[in-house]
């Protein structure tokens, strides 16, 4: 069977990485090793490795790829600044006298540091070391808040200026704008949801969704709770608004925003008297591993598509995928499936970077709109890692929760926001206009 060798070299990378071995020498070890074996019987075409150095230049000089350092620089800065404390303390006191108030202000902060940071482990374990105490301190489920924390930090993947769309941009060869748009309306009514839900559950058990004390609240009323929310909520919102929305009107790049968004982070750092040299250097150094990464992990999968491709196995796959049963939806089912499995065990990088090429010609071909597609991708990682008992929010999340709390007690608290994700989902496949509304108006 033609192309038998690259879909071997594929079941090789995915059995691999699952062994916990760093991806980029994965990758790159195995298309050595494919491309001797190909060479060997003479099913490799040699022409495709020639374009490896010009396609690794082109890496170095890809413009939307430089978004990501700037976004994680963002993030990194406004996380160590210990603005994330702020919010929650802020929203706690906007929304405490609410029953499940405090779960509320979780999920609206962790939309906020979503749209600020796009970095899942930041959010997630900074509202956990910050929020879960306060929960608990006022007797909220264990169950929930945990379920709460790890929802709302979970945002990051869909949320713009998310990390997953502008590496699934790339890789797709949509605009990246068109996928934070596209991501607008689907991110907020996940978010509305996860209040919905907290708000329902707590009229039903008040016991254990309760408002703050009075007592709690006295020190913040009136005008002095409208300077702390002017001085605390309403700079980072301008920074989000700055960023999306030079995006979204057109006015720069989503590399230039991230750019605008780095400088505010550190403006905002230094009007709350938190900027130093220890907070630049060590946002600087996380930036720079991380985006080391991330390179490394690209290089290592543009030399593997190029070998895939010299293999033929990008036709088989793309074959056999256009075959499935259904069609497009047997397709659209099938490719949905798998990232979600994955998504259990290795991070967004590597489905990005190694699953989604293999994807996108069978997507091409079946004429699927690759920004409506590029969301559900999103979506599904989300869900996934969301979803015991591998999902990465939980371990997370664990790291940071006292012995008291039960992994039990966290894998079911997530369970009925993971119903939440796959209702999200449902509506986003059944209604591509979701997705295709905000775009459209470009």
């Amino acid at each position: 069977m033609e192309g038998w060798l690259g879909l071997a070299m594929f079941a090789t990378v995915l059995a691999l990485i699952f062994t916990g071995f760093p991806v980029a020498f994965v990758l790159g070890g195995v298309t050595l090793l494919f491309m001797g074996l190909g060479m060997a019987i003479g099913e490799f075409n040699f022409i495709f490795m020639q374009a490896l150095p010009q396609r690794v230049f082109g890496l170095m000089q890809n413009f939307t790829i430089l978004a990501v350092p700037f976004f994680i620089f963002m993030g990194m800065v406004l996380e160590r600044a210990r603005l994330a404390e702020d919010l929650l303390s802020t929203a706690g006191m906007l929304f405490g006298k609410m029953r499940g108030g405090v779960a509320i202000g979780v999920v609206v902060i962790g939309t906020l540091l979503a749209a600020s940071t796009g970095v899942i482990g930041a959010t997630v374990v900074a509202m956990g070391l910050i929020s879960l105490p306060v929960m608990l301190r006022y007797k909220y489920q264990n169950t929930l808040a945990t379920g709460v924390i790890a929802a709302a930090g979970s945002l990051g993947q869909i949320v713009p200026p998310s990390i997953v769309l502008i590496v699934l941009g790339d890789q797709l060869g949509v605009s990246v704008g068109d996928l934070f748009m596209g991501a607008m309306l689907p991110g907020l009514m996940l978010a509305g949801l996860y209040v919905l839900y907290i708000a329902g559950y707590a009229m039903l058990r008040p016991d254990l969704a309760p408002a703050l004390p009075p007592e709690e609240l006295d020190a913040f009323r009136g005008r002095a709770l409208g300077l702390r929310v002017l001085r605390v909520l309403v700079p980072p919102l301008v920074l989000i608004v700055a960023v999306l929305g030079s995006i979204f009107a057109g006015i720069a790049t989503p590399t230039e925003a991230g750019a605008v968004g780095a400088v505010g982070a550190m403006l905002l750092a230094a009007l709350n008297g938190r900027m130093s040299w220890g907070l630049l250097r060590e946002a600087v150094r996380t930036t720079g591993m991380l985006t080391s990464m991330v390179m490394l992990i690209l290089v290592g999968a543009t030399a593997f598509a190029l070998v895939f491709r010299g293999l033929d196995g990008d036709w088989l796959m793309r074959d056999l995928l256009t075959s499935l049963p259904g069609e497009v939806v047997g397709f659209l089912i099938f490719s949905m499936v798998l990232v979600f499995i994955l998504g259990f065990f290795i991070d967004f990088f590597e489905i990005v970077f190694i699953v989604v090429p293999i994807l996108l010609p069978a997507a091409m071909f079946l004429q699927v709109d690759l920004v409506w597609y590029g969301i559900l991708i999103a979506l599904v990682i989300q869900t996934s890692f969301l979803t015991p008992p591998f999902g990465f929010a939980l371990f997370y999340l664990r790291g940071v929760t006292p012995p008291e709390i039960t992994t039990v007690e966290i894998y079911r608290g997530v369970v009925p926001f993971i119903a939440i994700q796959v209702f999200a989902v449902v509506v986003v496949f059944m209604y591509p206009q979701l997705v295709l509304w905000l775009p459209s108006l470009r």
